[in-house]
């Protein structure tokens, strides 16, 4: 089953840990255990690749000796960002590694402003982006006021990090709720809020700015991806943004790519989304795992439900489906085992 020349190759495996689980990291123990497996079915040697700011330099080194990368590490850990990791892979990708994800491309399709680049697709909704505190806090009230409630997004997070559901109240004040953890809501001032957020434009940082989607109680649909194909769903009822008596989540529901209510949202993201997509932010190759969560939109005038894009993940997507690990392995080992793929990726910065 192996692809190209792939038998041959090597590519390591990231994830972010301490000094101790670098020195005791195996495949068999490794969450992505299934991921190995399927590289190894299709010809590439993969090996763990303990990712920890004081083990940089030893980073460095596997990365070097490897044809191909695969990351899974969150943009945000613990409060430690990932920045380190991504100079160090910006260095291999530069010298002919093949890496995904690369950093390059996470900030073009990973980050919260691919909402407002790509509102115009068929995935989008009322969407503004704020990349000044000054904009920030002269045109949000008035949008908020309009529309009732708004939907906050810092541009760059993970796990409800700098989400916020923020609705307008009279004389001035506002409810507002995280969608970290079990946040729950909070009434103060609005300018109060504005001043909070200005931490979140810090470093060139921005807000992104969405309608709150009133069927968000149905749930978020999660559409795996290797490159263009989907390789399947995950679908989940959610705590983030919900009022405190909306109870614990829901477990996520793992199906494949042929799941019969999904098959729209399949086409969709397969025939016209992803390449649409991937031409307006000049992507050549798409990442090797990568995610879109979508929420319902309003029902269309046939009735048919239609869909938010509310997220891109590509730094660190797991739980996966199970059919996913041979779509990932089939890629991968595609691009390791060719070098003209291999040298495209590089100048591209591809992941």
């Amino acid at each position: 089953m192996a692809d190209g020349n792939s038998q041959s190759c090597k590519v390591a495996i990231v994830w972010r840990g301490d000094a101790q689980a670098r020195r005791e990291a195996t495949p068999a123990t490794s969450r992505q255990r299934a991921v190995f497996e399927a590289l190894a079915r299709h010809g590439v040697a993969a090996e763990a690749c303990v990712y920890a700011e004081d083990t940089i330099d030893e980073v460095r080194a596997q990365l070097l000796r490897m044809d191909g990368v695969l990351v899974w590490v969150d943009p945000i850990s613990g409060g430690q960002r990932r920045d380190m990791l991504d100079e160090v892979l910006r260095e291999v990708s530069a010298a002919g590694v093949v890496v995904s994800a690369h950093p390059d491309v996470i900030l073009k399709m990973g980050v919260k402003e691919v909402l407002y680049r790509t509102r115009d697709l068929g995935w989008g909704a009322d969407t503004q982006l704020y990349e000044t505190r000054d904009a920030f806090e002269t045109e949000f009230p008035a949008r908020l006021e309009a529309s009732g409630a708004r939907v906050l997004k810092q541009n760059r997070g993970n796990g409800g990090i700098g989400v916020w559901k923020v609705e307008f109240l009279d004389a001035g004040m506002a409810r507002v709720q995280e969608a970290r953890g079990e946040a729950e809501p909070r009434i103060l001032p609005l300018r109060a809020f504005l001043y909070e957020c200005r931490a979140y434009f810090d470093g060139g940082g921005k807000l992104i700015d969405q309608a709150f989607q009133p069927r968000l109680p149905e749930g978020m649909i999660r559409c795996y991806m290797s490159e263009d194909l989907v390789v399947g769903f995950g679908r989940q009822i959610i705590r983030g943004l919900m009022p405190a008596d909306a109870g614990p989540p829901g477990p996520r529901i793992m199906s494949g790519p042929g799941h019969p209510p999904f098959q729209a949202l399949r086409a969709r993201m397969e025939g016209d989304w992803t390449p649409a997509m991937a031409r307006l932010l000049e992507i050549e190759a798409l990442p090797v795992i990568w995610d879109a969560d979508f929420l319902y939109g309003p029902k269309d005038a046939a009735g048919e439900d239609t869909y938010v894009l509310c997220e891109i993940n590509v730094s660190s997507v797991f739980p996966i489906p199970d059919e996913a690990p041979e779509e990932l392995a089939r890629a991968m080992a595609r691009r390791v085992g060719s070098k003209p793929e291999r040298a495209a990726d590089s100048r591209t910065q591809t992941r």
